[in-house]
């Protein structure tokens, strides 16, 4: 019997690690990729490391389309050779569902019928580790790929899966760099709206409990283009400095943010009671990822878009709030984040939403 190697690849991951690499940040809408060549490097790559031919590319994401349906651009991935598509689908506020089950029972399944001797697994997600080790049980090697990021380093990959599997293998960033591009910055044209339209809110993804009032402003027609202000670069809201801390309050160590729990929590959720301080490394993380979100959003947001996203005040976007997350997450070098540091990630989204009217 031949022997094959295969090729898992966690869609979420890889985009989010190679725009991360690319951008800086995590947000998809950020990039444009050359999926066919993306996905003949990943299979050469695979056949490279192991010494066999590979027997199938499962390309693990949710479908973009109502039910799990795939798009356009994910019907075109499945038609490529030696690639199938699994598709999970996404909820009403833009998460993933049933991704990282489907990556599971396939590595569970396939270990146990021995369909092929090592699996490549494309991801960094702690909760595939158990699955790991089931696929192992069976005497299948699985060994993890990851992007790498600017310094080469494995991007976000979990230490436990790490540990968990056979091996890990970084990507050649080059693989990365010749497919995966910059979205470029598109000049902005203003389409006239009828006052009747332009009073519509249009909800974005995210869950609206809790929201009883509208900033009026979001509810008013664009305004004229002569009093639109100019749009800023990624490279100009990067420059900008973010909030400075408050004043410490009586007791608290010098040089470091005590938020209270009367502050508003995103979506109505109460903070912890207790008072924790932030140091100012985290502080200055927290404003740089905030900008690099912001920075790369607007490359593709028209200002009826911007006008929208305030509407939502404070409930953010979820594409948007992941990235945040993501971006924060691999910073800080933590898998976790704590949800302290996780309310002043958004409080500060929003203080630097506010300079791009500027």
């Amino acid at each position: 019997m031949r022997s094959y190697c295969a090729l898992y690849v966690d869609v979420g991951y890889l985009l989010a690690a190679a725009a991360t690499r690319v951008t800086g940040t995590s947000l998809r809408k950020g990039i444009v990729v050359s999926y066919p060549d993306l996905v003949a490097r990943l299979i050469k790559d695979a056949e490279a490391a192991s010494g066999l031919p590979l027997l199938r590319l499962h390309w693990y994401d949710s479908g973009n389309r109502a039910g799990g349906t795939p798009d356009s651009t994910q019907e075109a991935i499945g038609m490529l050779p030696r690639v199938k598509l699994r598709l999970g689908r996404t909820s009403p506020q833009g998460e993933q569902k049933g991704v990282d089950l489907r990556i599971g029972l396939d590595l569970a399944a396939h270990g146990r019928n021995r369909s092929v001797d090592i699996i490549y697994l494309l991801s960094g997600d702690d909760d595939l580790s158990e699955a790991v080790e089931e696929a192992q049980s069976h005497g299948m090697q699985v060994v993890l790929m990851a992007v790498p990021d600017r310094s080469g380093k494995p991007h976000a990959v979990s230490r436990h899966l790490i540990r968990e599997a056979d091996d890990l293998i970084v990507l050649d960033g080059a693989v990365v760099d010749d497919t995966v591009h910059v979205r470029q910055l598109q000049p902005e044209t203003e389409v006239p709206v009828s006052a009747a339209a332009a009073a519509v809110d249009v909800p974005l993804p995210g869950p609206r409990v809790g929201v009883s009032e509208t900033p009026a402003a979001a509810a008013t027609a664009p305004k004229p283009a002569a009093a639109t202000p100019p749009r800023p670069t990624p490279a100009v809201l990067a420059e900008h400095k973010g909030p400075q801390p408050p004043a410490v309050p009586a007791g608290a160590a010098p040089g470091r943010l005590v938020w209270s729990s009367a502050s508003e929590g995103l979506g109505g959720t109460e903070r912890p009671g207790a008072a924790p301080v932030v140091g100012q490394r985290e502080l200055d993380l927290i404003d740089d990822v905030c900008r690099g979100v912001i920075a790369t959003w607007s490359i593709t947001a028209s200002a009826t878009d911007r006008t929208r996203l305030m509407s939502q005040k404070p409930f953010i976007p979820g594409d948007l709030d992941r990235a945040l997350l993501l971006d924060l997450s691999a910073r800080l070098d933590r898998y976790d984040v704590e949800d302290h540091l996780r309310f002043l990630l958004r409080d500060h989204f929003w203080e630097q939403v506010k300079k791009l009217d500027r």
